[in-house]
């Protein structure tokens, strides 16, 4: 895929805000580079009892990264569809006590999107495993997460 422009992104971000529970936790749209969607959230509405980021957060601001990505390959592969997770796996590594930062890429390797989007033509569903990670400031992995994103055609 070819990087997809400030306004693919500009929707996206549109897209997350519209689902009050992704909203409540104030994520934006950082970018896309190398394959890799970048989203980040402010600590403050994703605090827990301890100070430090709450896992529920770090799984959401993970599974809206990947989704959003596989959501930005559909449409620039010209397809109307509805993305969904499927399924997830989330490892917490460390505390984090700084905002939050989430990047998702593919879990493939070589032609991959290529791959779902030609199963989403014949099939008219897809599916796709990415990998996600929130970093530390000083850039290490605090959390990670596989899972897995489904594509589904709308029919009219």
């Amino acid at each position: 895929m070819t990087d997809p422009s400030e306004q693919a992104l500009q929707a996206l971000q549109s897209k997350l805000l519209a689902m009050p529970p992704a909203r409540a936790l104030q994520p934006q749209v950082q970018g896309y580079a190398q394959g890799r969607l970048s989203l980040h959230a402010p600590l403050a509405p994703n605090v827990n009892d301890k100070g430090s980021a709450f896992g529920g957060s770090l799984a959401s601001i993970m599974t809206l990264a990947g989704w959003g990505l596989t959501v930005l390959q559909v449409e620039a592969g010209g397809f109307d569809a509805d993305v969904y997770v499927a399924d997830s796996q989330f490892r917490y590594l460390a505390p984090l006590r700084d905002a939050l930062h989430a990047e998702a890429w593919l879990d493939a390797e070589g032609d991959g999107w290529a791959v779902f989007l030609a199963t989403l033509r014949s099939r008219g569903r897809a599916r796709a495993t990415l990998a996600a990670r929130v970093l530390s400031p000083s850039g290490e992995a605090v959390a990670q997460a596989s899972a897995r994103y489904v594509a589904i055609l709308r029919r009219d």
